[in-house]
């Protein structure tokens, strides 16, 4: 998985925004110096190969009338995978991470009203026989969060 400056050029430039028009492929890949085609290729790319695992939106569900929680599972270490892939499997789900703690997945859930948080927390740790713990948020910071490529 090697980056060339292409790469790291396209990572750096999506984190500050991705225009809102007919063809947004086409007019991010002017300013970087791509045809459309070419960024579709090496983001198809990125993705195959785990540089990037998703590429879209991030849309705030409460400023639209909906709702989002973070939440945390305890996951036997060997069934790990099997655990992430029914918990994926929910499309509310999303950023699911692993983590080095005894509550080793951490993924956010986003429903359209709260009482979907519930219920769908309800429905994975009936397909799991897990409990999801729940941290809803009580203040909102926005910190800026980039990531050097």
């Amino acid at each position: 998985m090697m980056l060339d400056d292409t790469d790291r050029r396209i990572i750096n430039s999506l984190q500050d925004g991705f225009p809102i028009c007919s063809h947004p492929y086409a007019a991010f890949g002017k300013t970087i110096g791509l045809s459309e085609e070419e960024l579709l290729d090496r983001l198809a790319r990125m993705k195959a190969e785990g540089i990037i695992t998703r590429f879209g939106p991030f849309l705030d569900a409460a400023a639209m009338g909906g709702a989002f929680c973070l939440c945390a599972m305890e996951i036997p270490e060997a069934e790990f995978e099997a655990y992430c892939k029914t918990v994926n499997a929910f499309e509310e789900v999303a950023h699911n991470y692993k983590r080095t703690h005894r509550l080793n997945m951490w993924f956010v859930l986003a429903t359209e009203t709260e009482a979907g948080i519930v219920e769908t927390a309800q429905a994975i740790e009936a397909a799991t026989g897990l409990t999801v713990y729940q941290f809803p948020k009580l203040r909102e910071f926005f910190v800026g969060f980039r990531v050097a490529a």
